[in-house]
């Protein structure tokens, strides 16, 4: 097949040198394709003389394409920079690195002034002023910049993950990503902070811990113009505005917004309890739980209202009680449209629509709604009494049995 179309190709570049200004079109002794040039015929005949890779079988037009291709998989990086020893499987790549020693800026923005060692990269940056995106994804239509982010997409529909890491063979699709990898192996840390010495296998982390000294918080929320310094808060936050929760626990379905949460959440099905109080040796599966839990040992209460001073030892709480200022109700029943201020409230009220009574007693198998309805029935059959009148220590069983009792008191002082 390969040796039909270059056959012809010859007679083509004889025919071209007798009949130089006749003009003609040109054909593909293969696949009957024509052109009008001899140079388009020529890289045409290309496509079916390619070499073709056995590892990801992409094709290159000759076999040199071929070998620099191959050490994307093989990661072989035999062109050495001598100033700063880093490495690359490409000359040309070298050579473009050079520029970064020489100091060599020679092309600048006209829009921002900013200069580039490289005219590729010049390219890039204007993008960024103009939002041109003219590399289109064909699978999904979604556009990039730059060629390079557009390759890396594209193996989000291909799944094709051709970097190997040599120790474990894990499989990547992006170059950074194996790099960033093999430090798990090795333990490298090459990214330094200037400030606290502190090290980082990874640029990324680097630059976002350098905003725990600058106080930069680039990202901001468009909905509610809060800041964070660091793009992964941002998307937690967001998910308070959209109330997405994209973690599903396998167990009981639970959804969260954050990978955090679920992992605590998981606990609760395992009785895992990893977390102790040191007062009371009590255990919980949540290092929050414990801290809220420690508080009441200590008496701290670290949350103050603004609008009365009022303070609490659970965030949670205090969120709770500035809507008894605010008289905001942002839990609202689906079947009534009735409103409240906090979600316990809403979940018992649904249950007048669905008639259902989640907490039953063991003893005697009578059902309630709500879990505090089943503890106070359970004294019934315990004979526990908890509250006790401080006029005449007389106790009850039910606080609210106490509230009545402590009129008779009040009654006869007003009498008197």
């Amino acid at each position: 097949m390969a040796t039909a179309a270059a056959s012809h190709l010859e007679q083509e570049e004889e025919r071209d040198g007798r009949e130089k200004d006749l003009p003609r079109t040109l054909k593909c002794g293969e696949c009957d394709k024509e052109f009008d040039k001899l140079s388009h015929l020529k890289k045409h005949v290309r496509a079916h003389t390619s070499e073709k890779c056995e590892d990801c079988s992409k094709q290159f037009s000759c076999l040199s394409k071929l070998k620099i291709h191959m050490r994307t998989h093989t990661g072989e990086k035999p062109y050495s920079c001598e100033n700063c020893n880093k490495r690359f499987s490409q000359l040309g790549n070298l050579k473009k690195h050079m520029k970064t020693h020489t100091g060599d800026k020679s092309y600048i923005c006209e829009e921002c002034s900013r200069q580039f060692s490289l005219l590729d990269n010049l390219k890039k940056h204007i993008r960024t002023h103009t939002g041109e995106k003219p590399y289109r994804c064909e699978e999904c239509n979604k556009q990039f910049s730059n060629v390079g982010n557009l390759k890396k997409h594209i193996r989000t529909h291909t799944g094709e993950k051709p970097y190997k890491c040599e120790r474990c063979n894990k499989q990547f699709s992006e170059l950074g990503s194996l790099e960033k990898h093999k430090r798990t192996h090795t333990g490298e840390k090459p990214y330094r902070c200037e400030e606290c010495s502190k090290q980082f296998s990874e640029l990324g982390s680097l630059k976002s811990h350098m905003r725990t000294h600058t106080g930069e918080k680039p990202y901001m929320c468009e909905e509610c113009s809060r800041q964070f310094s660091g793009l992964g808060s941002l998307k937690n936050h967001m998910r308070t505005h959209t109330g997405e929760k994209p973690y599903r626990c396998e167990e009981c379905s639970k959804q969260f917004s954050q990978p955090g949460h679920l992992k605590q959440h998981k606990m609760t099905h395992t009785d895992e309890k990893p977390y102790k109080c040191g007062e009371c040796n009590k255990q919980f599966s949540q290092l929050d739980s414990m801290k809220r839990h420690m508080r009441t040992h200590t008496g701290e209460k670290p949350y103050k209202c603004e609008r009365c001073k009022k303070q609490f030892s659970d965030l949670g709480n205090m969120k709770k009680h500035m809507r008894t200022h605010t008289g905001e109700k942002p839990y609202r029943c689906e079947e009534c449209n009735q409103q409240f201020s906090e979600l316990g409230s809403l979940k018992k009220h649904v249950m007048t629509h669905t008639g259902e009574k989640p907490y039953r007693c063991e003893e005697c198998s009578r059902q309630f709604r709500a879990l505090g309805n089943l503890k106070s029935h359970m004294r019934t059959h315990t004979g526990e009494k908890p509250y006790t009148c401080d006029e005449c220590s007389r106790q009850f069983s039910l606080l609210g049995n106490l509230k009545t009792h402590m009129r008779t008191h009040t009654r006869g002082a007003v009498h008197d």
